[in-house]
């Protein structure tokens, strides 16, 4: 079966629109085949800067013939009816048949070439092609627009095994033939189907494969940065070969001076705006060197191209120097003044305001003791923090670490100095060329200013983590300042109700919520998550809002660690669980005991015993269970109640303890007890005193289990 080629080359093509315009059209091209009746064995597709192409191989060399049966109206219908239908199948009336008094017509749809299929299906898929941002080119005709693609159309190659598929799309016909690279062969190549399409453009310094030409960037840029360490860096990787058909790395160097600047600034200035990988030295400090991705073999071997680069960089490099010289001139402390000129939200003020919120949420932190000093800050860091403070705080003594009040005054009063300095780099220089630095400058900006190095940290670090992988805060100072800066963000928008819904969430909540999470997990902190939402003024409605928010969170954020939903629903459905940490413990002990043997048994075992009460409408809180029995119990009965007796204290106990392995291993102890009770005793005796005393006895074995988790929300 042929295989069918087409090429649709524009005008370049944006390298960041390149992954999806492929996907979009093995997408659309497929369900073009699909209303068709047809199949290909498979689908590639592929992009240049300057072409989109797709083959698909095995295509049948036409549909099969169809026949189909249509149901039309009663045998006594009016005239109306049956000429309705008539006209809509084009037969005429002796051709119908009639069954059970129903008139049906059997059409005969002949197999059509797939070839006159593909000619309809391309001008439609171009038509409906969902790029981004499109542009009209071509001139429009009285009853159509002029056309719509990313770039204006230049060529279409269309090719069913080696013959042309012929249509026209906005005065441009179909054809075989293409052109090679921009400048190493800018003629014209005649293709002979798929099967030689690839190599015809290789043999003209065009690479079809996006991977391979991704391959040929590492390789030469680590080759040519011999003795050096490349940046890896897979994103600029990908937005260079859809930047390139035939990618040459090169090897440039800029002036060692430049390296004052902050080595981000450096990396994010050849990056965004060059296009450049960068380069370490031996000891991984960055190396006054770059590699650029030139889309040309040239015949100096690169030297005119770098040397252009390196003017180039250069400019942008005094640019970013004369910034970072600025922001530097201006102490952090000025920089923060004008926060209150840059709003927030118009319903939560301005950046002050919320830095205001922030402090006075980090201070509770600290001083409720939920975040505690690390055991290696005494007196003697806290006095050489104080020398390191430049001189400009000595005439604010509240904003400097108390020389007299020991490590939790120390810790608060470092921790308020981060938080008032931590988003004054917004308004500096460097961070509007450069708003992903936002913290990396201001904790540049601190060093340098003589900050102490427990705010430095916390200013760079209070974003932290900013998404899954990314760094978690431990230390004291940075865990304070950044946890509270999220839960700000989130109290303050649940209490404007601005809830995230499906794919809308434009404050980032979610991102935020992952972040608390982590910190909180990640430094064990014994947060009251209720008691924090009523002090941050959440009214009843707005915390319940966001203990939902919070518990759908968590259950993203444990799948990764392999927690199952099922057992954080199970614990949460207890209620009266705000301790993050606690609540986690507690999930873990139960998913280790429910995956072993003893676990899936007492699973079962509740189970039943909750179907049996349910079903005879048993009081769900366990009365009764020491009601005076007028029978003398069965011993499987009275080992059941023994065990109840045992196990209720020691998990009840172990549970106030935390100690929720123990607490697992005590109710553990029910399994036997409870298989021989189900195997030797009948619930529903025709004895009510037994009845009752026997789901009496099962309803303390629920009310056991419940103590750790409602069992019932467990699945399996």
């Amino acid at each position: 079966m042929p295989d069918f080629l087409l090429e649709l080359r524009s005008e370049e093509i944006p390298a960041r629109m390149q992954a999806r315009a492929c996907a979009d059209l093995a997408r659309l091209f497929t369900e073009q085949l699909t209303a068709a009746g047809l199949a290909a064995e498979a689908i590639e597709t592929h992009a240049t800067p300057r072409r989109l192409a797709l083959i698909a191989r095995g295509l049948p060399a036409e549909t099969a013939a169809v026949s189909e049966e249509l149901k039309g109206p009663r045998a006594n219908a009016p005239p109306q009816a049956l000429d309705g239908f008539l006209r809509k199948i084009g037969l005429s009336s002796d051709q119908l048949v009639e069954r059970d008094g129903i008139l049906f017509a059997i059409v005969d749809r002949p197999g059509r070439p797939t070839a006159a299929l593909l000619a309809e299906a391309i001008p439609a898929i171009v038509r409906a092609f969902p790029w981004p941002k499109s542009m009209r080119w071509g001139a429009a005709s009285a009853s159509t627009e002029s056309p719509r693609w990313v770039r204006p159309l230049q060529g279409i190659v269309a090719l069913f095994g080696e013959e042309i598929v012929n249509f026209e799309i906005a005065g441009i016909a179909s054809g075989a033939a293409t052109v090679g690279h921009r400048f190493h062969h800018p003629g014209i190549i005649t293709i002979g189907g798929a099967h030689d399409y690839a190599e015809k453009l290789r043999a003209c310094h065009v690479i079809l494969d996006a991977t391979e030409r991704a391959a040929i960037i590492v390789d030469g840029a680590r080759a040519a940065a011999a003795g050096l360490t490349l940046v890896e860096d897979e994103a600029l990787v990908a937005e260079n070969a859809g930047l390139t058909e035939w990618p040459i790395p090169l090897l440039g160097r800029f002036d060692p001076a430049f390296l004052d600047v902050p080595a981000e600034v450096i990396q994010l200035t050849m990056r965004t705006n060059q296009k450049y990988f960068g380069c370490t030295d031996g000891d991984g400090s960055l190396a006054p060197n770059f590699i650029c991705t030139a889309n040309i073999e040239a015949t100096d071997g690169g030297a005119a191209i770098v040397a252009g680069n390196e003017r180039v960089l250069s400019a942008r490099l005094a640019d970013a120097k004369f910034f970072w010289e600025q922001d530097l001139k201006i102490p952090l402390e000025e920089q923060a003044a004008k926060l209150d000129q840059i709003v927030f939200h118009e319903k939560l003020g301005t950046l002050a305001d919320k830095v205001d919120r922030v402090a006075k949420l980090a201070t509770w932190l600290v001083e409720e003791g939920i975040v505690k000093p690390s055991p290696l800050e005494g007196e003697g860091r806290v006095r050489d923090a104080q020398k390191t403070l430049p001189a400009a705080d000595a005439a604010d003594p509240s904003s400097r670490p108390s020389p007299s009040g020991g490590e939790s005054a120390s810790l608060v009063d470092l921790t308020t100095r981060a938080v008032r300095l931590c988003k004054a780099d917004l308004v500096t220089q460097v961070v509007g060329e450069f708003p992903e630095l936002q913290g990396i400058i201001g904790g540049h900006l601190s060093a340098a200013q003589g900050e102490d190095p427990r705010v430095t940290a916390a200013i760079r670090d209070h974003y932290k983590p900013v998404g899954q992988g990314d760094e978690v805060p431990t230390a004291p100072v940075t865990v304070a300042v950044s946890l509270a800066d999220k839960l700000d963000t989130l109290t303050s928008f649940f209490g404007i109700e601005e809830y995230p819904t499906g794919s809308r969430d434009p404050f980032a909540l979610r991102r935020a919520m992952l972040g608390a999470i982590s910190i909180i997990l990640a430094s064990k902190l014994r947060l009251p998550i209720t008691s924090m939402c009523k002090d941050a003024g959440l009214d009843a409605g707005q915390a319940a809002w966001f203990l939902d928010f919070l518990d759908d969170r968590l259950k993203v954020q444990q799948r990764e660690a392999g927690v199952r939903h099922d057992l954080i629903d199970a614990v949460s459905a207890l209620g009266g669980e705000d301790d993050l940490v606690r609540f986690l413990a507690r999930v873990k002990a139960l998913q280790a005991f429910v995956e072993t043997t003893q676990g899936r048994d007492l699973l079962a075992g509740y189970k039943r015993a909750a179907n049996i009460l349910k079903k005879e409408g048993y009081n769900s809180e366990g009365e009764g269970c020491e009601k005076q029995l007028s029978y003398t119990l069965e011993p499987v009965e009275a080992a059941l109640q023994t065990a109840l007796d045992s196990a209720e204290p020691k998990a009840q106990a172990a549970i106030e303890a935390e100690n929720f392995e123990e607490a697992m291993a005590a109710l553990a102890s029910l399994r036997g007890p409870v298989d021989a009770f189900f195997e030797n005793v009948t619930v529903n005796d025709p004895d009510p005193a037994k009845r009752e005393a026997r789901l009496a006895l099962l309803a303390r074995m629920r009310d056991a289990v419940h103590r750790m988790a409602d069992f019932s929300k467990i699945e399996g």
